[in-house]
């Protein structure tokens, strides 16, 4: 069954669509921020959850995944590796599961934090700080609209 469309060429512009400008965004800033943390040899999400830890020596895995707003398992999984690496280990009180950082953890805290100030000054670069401020509002603004309607 082919159907046929008019479809008028202004009607697809990516560049004017929010959906594929914040996707493309989103892309080019997970590869700056890759580039930002490789020398602590952690992925962004891995060095910031040790980062988390770090700060406070022991959380509840849940209240990480909600700092984060990622899942349990992907908080499982994240926790795995950095484990693997010893960066962390896992205490188990009932069904509570809390992480804990370990002495090798703490040390990469300076290059986690140097890592994230570098990746910030490549947007301050381009960005002044009042439309850094009000993107972060706007983007606060939609993520909380939209997840409100997924419930």
């Amino acid at each position: 069954m082919n159907q046929e469309y008019d479809i008028d060429e202004k009607d697809c512009r990516l560049n004017d669509c929010l959906f594929f400008s914040s996707a493309k965004l989103a892309r080019v800033l997970g590869k700056t921020a890759d580039d930002a943390f490789s020398k602590t040899g952690l992925s962004p999400s891995h060095a910031l959850l040790l980062y988390i830890v770090n700060q406070n020596g022991e959380i509840h895995q849940k209240e990480i995944g909600e700092r984060l707003h990622l899942t349990p398992s992907t908080i499982t999984r994240f926790v795995e590796k950095l484990e693997g690496k010893r960066l962390v280990s896992r205490k188990t009180n009932g069904k509570n599961v809390y992480i804990c950082t370990t002495e090798k953890g703490l040390l990469l805290q300076s290059e986690i934090i140097i890592a994230w100030n570098d990746l910030h000054t490549v947007y301050e670069d381009i960005l002044t700080e009042d439309e850094t401020r009000q993107f972060i509002e706007i983007s606060r603004k939609l993520l909380e609209k939209l997840e409100k309607q997924k419930d």
